[in-house]
């Protein structure tokens, strides 16, 4: 008597795997999957000797770290710089009084160095 195929296995027999084991997905499937999160945040070390980033893109990363650290420029804080009193005139608030004082001590070195003859 001559055994089939399937009954001789060495894996075991069919009815052990399911239709979802060696299921192979369709092009459309797997390009309308969502893809892993790429270039996650900390995943590259900078100073990473197995790195294999090119000298470029190295160059590129410390270029956008410099633009992240650079403070963005508040319209107000620089107002206040030429006279503390401007940001809450403009909001039509009453300066505080430090801001008072400061317009005050402003004025008063302001004068001085015009007495001292610098500008």
């Amino acid at each position: 008597m001559v055994a089939h195929g399937s009954a001789s296995s060495n894996v075991g027999s069919r009815q052990l795997y399911e239709a979802d084991d060696q299921r192979v997905d369709s092009r459309d499937e797997i390009l309308g999957r969502e893809r892993f999160k790429e270039g996650q945040t900390n995943s590259h070390k900078p100073n990473d000797s197995k790195d294999e980033r090119s000298i470029a893109n190295r160059l590129g990363r410390e270029e956008q770290r410099n633009r992240k650290n650079e403070e963005p420029v508040n319209p107000e804080a620089e107002l206040s710089k030429k006279d503390p009193t401007l940001p809450a005139q403009l909001h039509g608030n009453n300066p505080s009084k430090g801001a008072q004082v400061d317009a005050e001590l402003k004025a008063d070195d302001k004068k001085r160095l015009w007495e001292k003859g610098i500008k």
